[in-house]
């Protein structure tokens, strides 16, 4: 698989990474801890090497992230989050700089790494200064303890905040075909900055793959129950996305995921997206989007096809929609 560097900061990570989150959170029950070591070392070996955790998505996750890639973790990239009370997104922010410092300690310990590559605020906490947030990581990069500072889902002005403190090597935020809102003001602010974008649900948190529909339905546990793009009546009317990707999908001998990851890909050298998945054949499927050549021609006719669409529902519901873009 090809390298991407994100942003003017050098580090050179696989064209596509692996967000592991939904292995043990969000989107259901948690995966056979075997089966997901076996899934993170698939990737792997077919040239992932950029894998993506959190202190939210609970000790497991950065446990399970760290097992998997100790034969090889020198070839690889860990990327992981601090930003919540007592690391649970259901209490709310916490980024006091005592409170990253101990995220730091307790992911180190539980992947058992003696650096983190990638050290993102999770969410901006408008309780703390982000200045003492950026001055924090800093002191850490200086310590040896992380290599790289990000945010995510964080809005111009604390982008530009932080990045005068401590250069940010990536904003991890949401970004795919169906949600282009990081165009108006995001991504040039990036461009500008030297700042690497690393795009998270790019298949629009399953959607895009067509592997869901109206009548599909998601365990109690799963988080897209309480996502407004993803009731009944909303996937119904954004169906016809879904059908579009196909047909362009057909004519490129792709499937629609596939597409759905070559449209992000071409647009900006610097965008590494990260799809997650639980499913070995899903994995080789997504890889294989790391390899569609979308012309300049394939990318606006698919993007004129869906200027002419309307999405139907928000990303998140209102109390997590007031969490993003501070």
């Amino acid at each position: 698989m090809q390298k991407r560097i994100l942003g003017n900061s050098g580090l050179e990570v696989s064209s596509l990474g692996l967000g592991c989150m939904g292995l043990n959170f969000g989107y259901g029950p948690a995966t056979d801890k075997d089966a997901a070591v076996k899934l993170i070392r698939a990737a792997y070996g077919q040239g992932i090497t950029f894998f993506d955790t959190a202190e939210a998505y609970g000790a497991a996750n950065e446990e399970l992230v760290g097992e998997a890639v100790a034969p090889f973790r020198k070839q690889v990239v860990i990327a992981t989050k601090f930003g919540f009370k007592d690391g649970d997104s259901k209490k709310g922010l916490d980024s006091r700089p005592e409170r990253i410092r101990a995220v730091a300690e307790e992911s180190l310990r539980r992947m058992k790494t003696d650096v983190i590559d990638l050290f993102y605020q999770h969410r901006v906490d408008p309780n703390t200064p982000m200045e003492d947030v950026a001055g924090t990581v800093r002191d850490l990069i200086s310590e040896g303890k992380v290599k790289h500072f990000g945010l995510s889902e964080a809005g111009v002005a604390s982008i530009r905040k932080a990045h005068a403190v401590q250069p940010v090597t990536a904003l991890q935020s949401e970004y795919s075909i169906w949600w282009r809102e990081p165009e108006k003001e995001i991504i040039p602010t990036l461009e500008e900055l030297g700042i690497g974008l690393v795009a998270f649900s790019p298949l629009g948190k399953g959607f895009l793959t067509g592997a869901i529909n109206s009548t599909t339905k998601f365990d109690p546990t799963d988080f897209r129950n309480i996502v407004p793009r993803f009731t009944e009546e909303n996937r119904k009317a954004n169906q016809k996305l879904v059908d579009l990707l196909s047909d362009i999908a057909a004519h490129k001998n792709a499937t629609s995921a596939q597409i759905a990851l070559g449209w992000l890909l071409a647009q900006k050298p610097w965008i590494v997206p990260i799809p997650g998945t639980t499913k070995l054949h899903r994995l080789t499927e997504n890889i294989g989007g790391a390899s569609v050549n979308l012309s300049a021609a394939d990318i606006k006719s698919i993007d004129e096809a869906f200027a002419l669409t309307n999405v139907q529902g928000d990303r998140y519901p209102a109390s997590l929609q007031s969490r993003v873009g501070k």
